[in-house]
């Protein structure tokens, strides 16, 4: 139900198709992303970890991204008509995480690196990166999980150091089930709202059908 550098704190609104996050500033073009929760006790690490490293951040929670933000070239029913039918055709995975690594000099990024089955998300990411959920990426597509995304160079070394030290102490497993995907939109800066699960290996049937 939540989501990373891209969703934030939970915020409830009746009015919404799904809870939004780190409501702040109007956007005026919106956004959409696809995202996989990691609901297990390595999302928990990672959002506890991310808590303690930046504690001005607002409730951050784990995710892996199948693809980035973009603007969509259609309309939402089609864009999410393309994602159900590709990922009707698409059976579950379990990926594996790896080291803890960083994105800088690029950006003050900290992540765990995806070790195991990364390619069956970049096979993914590219079945679906097409028609109306079709964009140029600002940087080539890495499969990782995103620990947290840091002011500053020099701070995101030091957290490097003190995640790359508590991801060796930890002892749960180090596995994530791919089974379903959530597609999110930008409706405030920063602020991201569920507007569909999209489970892999099952075909939909859609209210006008049914």
């Amino acid at each position: 139900m939540r989501f990373y550098s891209i969703i934030d704190d939970a915020l409830a609104d009746s009015r919404r198709s799904g809870p939004r996050y780190n409501c702040n500033l109007m956007m005026q073009t919106r956004r959409y992303a696809l995202v996989a929760y990691v609901r297990n006790p390595v999302g928990e690490f990672v959002e506890n970890l991310r808590r303690e490293l930046h504690p001005e951040l607002p409730h951050l929670p784990a995710h892996l991204t199948l693809l980035p933000p973009r603007c969509l070239q259609g309309g939402e029913s089609s864009a999410l008509a393309m994602l159900e039918e590709v990922c009707s055709q698409v059976n579950p995975f379990e990926i594996t995480l790896g080291d803890v690594e960083t994105f800088v000099p690029v950006t003050p990024t900290v992540f765990i690196r995806v070790a195991h089955a990364a390619y069956r998300m970049r096979e993914l990411h590219d079945r679906l990166n097409i028609k109306a959920l079709a964009a140029n990426e600002e940087w080539p597509y890495m499969p990782h999980l995103t620990i947290v995304k840091m002011g500053r160079e020099d701070q995101a070394q030091q957290a490097f150091m003190t995640a790359r030290d508590r991801w060796a102490e930890f002892e749960g497993g180090r596995h994530i089930q791919v089974r379903e995907l959530t597609f999110v939109r930008e409706d405030e800066q920063n602020c991201w709202v569920d507007l569909a699960g999209v489970p892999l290996g099952q075909r939909l049937v859609s209210p006008q059908t049914r």
